[in-house]
């Protein structure tokens, strides 16, 4: 079972999390050809140790995250906002 730690409810069982994918993927402009879509979308590595992957927290905060996680041993090595500025405003509460 793989326990991720939101950064906005707390450590949570994954079953509360939709998995988005990998989280390294920069997409190409809308205007980009479709050969450029398609090898964004589904030209993937499947990689064997760290990952920086999406989930979502359905069940809980509904907010996007990245998770570097471990693909062999599913150890959660960060967590953090996907939306960028999110970081910075949850230093700034603390």
């Amino acid at each position: 079972m793989i326990r991720i730690p939101c950064p906005f409810c707390g450590v949570r069982d994954h079953s509360e999390f939709s998995y988005g994918g990998d989280g390294s993927v920069q997409y190409p402009a809308l205007e980009a050809s479709s050969q450029d879509w398609h090898d964004a979308v589904f030209q993937r590595d499947n990689i064997c140790g760290m990952q920086t992957e999406t989930w979502q927290h359905v069940n809980g905060c509904r907010m996007w995250l990245l998770v570097e996680r471990d693909t062999m041993t599913h150890e959660i090595r960060s967590v953090r906002p996907a939306q960028t500025g999110l970081t910075t405003a949850l230093e700034a509460i603390k």
